[in-house]
């Protein structure tokens, strides 16, 4: 949810704050950012007030005052539903954090859920399912039981369904869950959070360990950071000699990742294969592609083909 559409309760404050808005979206932030002070004067305990206040600051070149306002935010939303730990990294005020905020994650995408393949699809030429389809199906394999982590509205599953047994998924956010069971290519869907130790993910609460030949996650990776827990997850998910197909925003050179503007994280090939070989898995094929748009220009991808020895 974005924090413009959470009220602060106040309908004077609230007023205040669509005037900012309209003032920081006509490319007058400064204007905005002192409207939005004023709202908060009505309503200091508004965590998405401040989070905002802090975007105006931000645009307007403010970077102290808008660092002040991120660790307001902060305080008041100790869960940072806003990100606003994300924001402080980038704006160099503390370390970047191995992990986004898992509640950040999922309001993201509980409020992207109704806009997000319109979004993806025709306006960013998002292309990682296909791409990812094409490698899979160049092994020449049909699987018996794939798992599709961070499957979202199930656009990978609809690329796929057709060379496969069975097709569970699994999401942080029960909103893409509910519009990936609506496409009804799925034979189970849960929640789960790949930020998580295997046990307390979610992966395995219903079902065993060991038991998928094929495992996925199409573009869900950069909104994790440390890989660790997400190849924990993988390694007990896998059975000897089962493929693993996933994708991450290329970080480039380097054998790290970073935190993007964007708020997601771009990982190097040198960190996957490292973490790869750590796991146990061997590289089958890479591919180095553009992915989707963002703000216009092309964000390029690797693309991961890997398999577990049998």
């Amino acid at each position: 949810m974005q924090p413009h559409q959470l009220s602060s309760g106040d309908v004077i404050a609230d007023r205040r704050a669509d005037y900012a808005r309209m003032l920081e979206e006509g490319g007058e932030p400064e204007a905005a950012a002192e409207l939005m002070e004023q709202a908060l004067e009505l309503v200091p305990a508004w965590a998405a007030g401040w989070y905002r206040l802090a975007t105006y600051m931000e645009k307007a070149g403010r970077g102290e005052a808008a660092i002040e306002a991120y660790r307001k935010t902060l305080a008041l939303d100790p869960e940072d539903i806003f990100g606003a730990t994300l924001k402080l990294a980038l704006l160099g005020d503390c370390a970047v954090p191995d992990q986004p905020p898992s509640r950040y994650v999922e309001r993201l995408f509980d409020d992207y859920a109704d806009r997000f393949e319109s979004a993806l699809v025709e306006k960013l030429d998002y292309s990682v399912p296909q791409k990812l389809a094409a490698l899979i199906a160049s092994t020449g394999r049909r699987y018996e039981h794939a798992v599709d982590l961070g499957c979202g509205t199930g656009l990978l599953g609809l690329e796929i369904r057709a060379n496969l047994g069975h097709l569970e998924g699994f999401d942080l956010s029960q909103n893409m869950l509910t519009k990936a069971a609506e496409k009804q290519i799925y034979d189970s869907l849960a929640q789960a959070d790949l930020s998580l130790a295997p046990d307390l993910s979610g992966v395995f609460a219903d079902a065993a360990r060991h038991r998928a030949d094929l495992v996925t996650a199409a573009d869900v990776l950069m909104y994790l950071g440390n890989l660790e827990s997400v190849f924990a997850i993988v390694g007990e998910l896998a059975a000897p000699g089962a493929d693993i197909a996933f994708s991450v925003e290329d970080a480039g050179d380097g054998d790290g990742f970073h935190l993007a503007a964007s708020l997601r994280y771009a990982h190097s090939e040198a960190y996957v294969r490292t973490l790869l070989a750590r796991h146990g898995f061997q590289i089958l094929k890479i591919v180095k592609s553009v992915i989707r748009k963002d703000g216009g220009k092309p964000v390029s991808g690797i693309l991961f083909l890997t398999r577990k020895p049998a």
